[in-house]
């Protein structure tokens, strides 16, 4: 059989490196916001013609990471603090319907495990560090979403959450000045799932949760 690829493979294949590549670097902080994204230098540094290099940024104006400005080409996307501000409360009601739709599924033992990561953050209230506690936010809330059976929503989830930490990187860094209310919020979350409360009920507080950090102060003071 001939394994050998066809052209179309080949130019697919080459777009989706620069894809992943370039998505790579935005979503981790190696091109910053408003960071001019030129074809011909990029194509010297990956060996890759113009084409898919092209393509993949198309992609990435898709995503909404990247986009293309009058008189000064594609760049890393911009955003104010209204933009934020309304992904956080569109990823807010996404969220509120993972958790309902995961409770019916997690076990008492996936419980106490998200309990222990809600009890680490509480350690970490000591000596507050808003990396290390958003790090443990995060890992809280996937400890949950996890169990939730639609796949669409927890890829749509895994997304969403990255790109609201790329598009903080455009305003300032967010410091959960509310920790010590959000861990008594999580505990809450928790003893519904516990309590096996209704769906809807379970749903309002997850929800209220992420919309109410969307009202908390944000600083660029801290890491």
């Amino acid at each position: 059989m001939n394994s050998a690829k066809t052209p179309r493979t080949v130019k697919e294949s080459k777009a989706e490196f620069c894809y992943e590549l370039l998505r790579s670097r935005i979503l981790d902080g190696t091109y910053v916001p408003g960071y001019r994204l030129v074809i011909k230098e990029l194509a010297r540094e990956t060996g890759v013609s113009t084409i898919p290099l092209r393509e993949a940024l198309r992609r990435l104006q898709s995503d909404g990471v990247v986009e293309v400005v009058r008189n000064v080409g594609a760049r890393v996307a911009v955003f104010d603090a209204k933009q934020v501000e309304h992904t956080q409360q569109i990823l807010a009601r996404l969220e509120g319907y993972a958790t309902a739709a995961a409770a019916p599924h997690m076990t008492s033992a996936q419980v106490s495990a998200s309990h222990e990561i809600n009890d680490r953050m509480t350690e970490a209230l000591a000596e507050f560090d808003s990396t290390a506690f958003t790090t443990l936010n995060r890992e809280f809330h996937f400890s949950i979403y996890r169990h939730c059976p639609d796949a669409r929503l927890r890829s749509l989830l895994e997304a969403q959450w990255t790109l609201l930490n790329h598009m903080r990187r455009s305003t300032f860094t967010y410091v959960p000045s509310h920790a010590r209310r959000s861990v008594a919020e999580h505990a809450h979350i928790l003893a519904l799932i516990s309590g096996r409360a209704a769906a809807a009920e379970i749903e309002r507080v997850a929800c209220a949760h992420k919309s109410a950090t969307a009202d908390v102060p944000h600083t660029a003071d801290h890491p």
